[in-house]
């Protein structure tokens, strides 16, 4: 394997996440990143404000507190609520080098401090148990093919007391407009890794969604559905 398909291992002191080498497959997000990161920053729903009315009812976090972003992308979520709130530490993780590239790039030219990003498996985190108070994951579901463990990890990693913020979208085509994209852009054969990125995104029923959260003993367990996309509110016991 080339020295550029494996993750430099790192430590970032202060996120909790440990930087572990990965393999690079081959990928939609890798061969075409630039169409995602449009997507993300320019059609998809910018969530932050439901996030924070969501996660901080006062409106604003404590200081000191940690964020894991998972399947940040560019970064969206990530930038904008560490510059929002400069007083928390934002951590954004996904599998996709070229994403991270970019979500590093934007943050540093933001000038953006409180903010890092990792190369990790959302179905695996490198961290300890109850790293994180806040954690959050927007049309991470879409393509993951195991969601009950990254459910899991989502509460494994969750501090005592610690939130999950989760939004879906509801509707295939709509879930899927991106992927459809991004295969006829790359037109070349693709390895199917860890995460899968088929032709069709997928998407929960109302009930399929609610109960991939009931697997696990959280304290709070909220979902609801805005428009074309479904939220999951889950509070650790």
């Amino acid at each position: 394997m080339p020295p550029e398909a494996i993750a430099v291992e790192s430590k970032v002191i202060g996120s909790g996440v440990q930087q572990r080498p990965l393999a690079q497959a081959d990928s939609l997000f890798e061969h075409v990143a630039w169409l995602y990161a449009f997507c993300r920053e320019k059609v998809f729903r910018d969530d932050t404000n439901r996030i924070v009315s969501a996660l901080w009812t006062n409106g604003s976090p404590r200081s000191g507190t940690r964020v894991l972003e998972l399947g940040c992308g560019p970064g969206f979520y990530s930038r904008k609520l560490a510059r929002q709130f400069p007083q928390i530490l934002v951590t954004g993780v996904d599998h996709s080098k070229c994403q991270l590239l970019r979500a590093r790039q934007r943050a540093q030219s933001e000038a953006i401090r409180n903010c890092v990003f990792e190369q990790v498996n959302a179905l695996q985190l490198p961290c300890e148990d109850d790293c994180f108070d806040v954690l959050i994951a927007s049309r991470l579901f879409t393509v993951l093919r195991d969601v009950d463990l990254a459910v899991a990890e989502m509460y494994r990693v969750l501090k005592p007391g610690g939130r999950c913020f989760i939004a879906e979208p509801r509707y295939v085509l709509w879930a899927s407009l991106p992927l459809l994209a991004m295969w006829l852009l790359a037109r070349s054969s693709h390895s199917r890794n860890g995460y899968g990125e088929p032709h069709k995104a997928t998407v929960y029923s109302k009930q399929e969604f609610a109960a991939l959260f009931a697997e696990q003993p959280w304290k709070h367990m909220k979902t609801w559905r805005a428009g074309r996309y479904q939220y999951a509110l889950c509070q650790k016991a």
